[in-house]
């Protein structure tokens, strides 16, 4: 076996360890909102497909196949940074294949989390939004868990990707800019979502606790691609 391909396999291993201490450590999947939202009536497995995933939803990468992975997440949270690079494994293994779409779902007891959000899609309104979500998550301890705004901060970010600034800033406070976000908090909220990271295959609920059980159901759905609906 050569180097590189011993390489590679001690990076799979590590990001499937990290993932597996994660999800054991997050019995109820995630951070969770400080108050439960009132039920809701859950929708059948065609509507919350279309719940799930906009046609104007984020892409990180768009598959040839109808497969579709929606997380809904929220750029403060603890776990999600953990499983950020689970997920850009999955990505690099199955992005040719299956659509990774990202909703924002800010939780209300994270103080920057809103911010966060706002600043992804300001950066995303200049084509710029995977570079700004990676950025977010890779430099999660700079900004999180703080009870100051980290707007200079994430302006700094939009700077450091050589964004057109003044756009930037009148996207980071436009109404619109919020209400793009708070549109994904109101389909992840008819969805049952309460915490983050939350995972949808093809608007079925995903509850992996290993990123084995998560490979596997991307394998099951590539393999019926019509199964869900």
């Amino acid at each position: 076996m050569s180097r590189n391909a011993k390489a590679s396999i001690g990076i799979v291993a590590a990001v499937a360890l990290v993932a597996t201490l994660v999800w054991a450590l997050l019995p109820s999947g995630g951070d969770t909102t400080a108050s439960q939202p009132a039920a809701v009536t859950a929708p059948d497995a065609r509507q919350a497909a279309t719940i799930a995933s906009r046609p104007d939803s984020r892409v990180l990468s768009r598959g040839s196949s109808q497969v579709t992975f929606v997380e809904f997440l929220d750029f403060e949270c603890e776990a999600c940074g953990s499983l950020y690079p689970v997920i850009e494994q999955l990505r690099a293994d199955y992005g040719d294949r299956v659509s990774f779409v990202v909703r924002y779902f800010p939780l209300p007891n994270h103080f920057n989390a809103e911010r966060a959000a706002r600043a992804v899609e300001a950066a995303a309104q200049q084509d710029r939004f995977e570079q700004m979500y990676s950025t977010m998550f890779e430099r999660q301890a700079q900004w999180g868990e703080q009870q100051t705004p980290a707007d200079d901060v994430f302006r700094g970010y939009a700077r450091e990707l050589g964004l057109d600034l003044a756009a930037w800033d009148a996207a980071y406070v436009a109404p619109a800019t919020l209400d793009r976000v708070r549109a994904d908090v109101a389909d992840g909220t008819a969805l049952g979502v309460t915490s983050t990271p939350t995972f949808f295959l093809d608007g079925t609920r995903l509850q992996p606790r290993t990123v084995q059980e998560l490979r596997a159901a991307l394998d099951a759905a590539l393999a019926n691609p019509d199964g869900g609906t």
